[in-house]
């Protein structure tokens, strides 16, 4: 149960940034602006993030097919690209290693506290000012 929160909230999260920022139509940016990110977050190798970022492609497709077959009809779209997010996480965390798939999950986790706090699901918040 926890489980299907947190990713309902990650999937909200992307969705929110996205359609704050534009982001040219691309949740969290382009599948190689993703893999980078998650190689600078991760430490990914070369062929780990050629490979996520094949992964954030096939999703990308899938997307944009949903978001026009949607029809502008948000509540239809987020019911149906929850299950395409769940399965491109799997397969992602096929590519990790054990040290890396756990800081995978930390960052979902904290995407998700910050969604429900109402802070929204982008890049970690700016540390405080002194």
């Amino acid at each position: 149960m926890k489980k299907i929160l947190l990713m309902c909230c990650f999937v909200l999260g992307i969705s929110a940034v996205s359609f704050a920022q534009g982001g040219g139509g691309r949740m969290g940016g382009t599948p190689e602006e993703q893999a980078k990110r998650l190689q600078t977050q991760l430490k990914l190798d070369d062929t780990q993030t050629g490979k996520i970022k094949a992964i954030y492609e096939v999703q990308a497709k899938k997307r944009d097919s949903l978001m026009t077959a949607a029809n502008g009809d948000r509540q239809a779209m987020m019911q149906a690209w929850r299950p395409i997010m769940e399965a491109s996480n799997v397969k992602i965390k096929e590519v990790l290693t054990a040290e890396q798939k756990e800081a995978f999950d930390k960052m979902q986790a904290e995407r998700a506290n910050r969604m429900r706090q109402g802070g929204g699901g982008g890049n970690p918040p700016p540390p405080p000012q002194k």
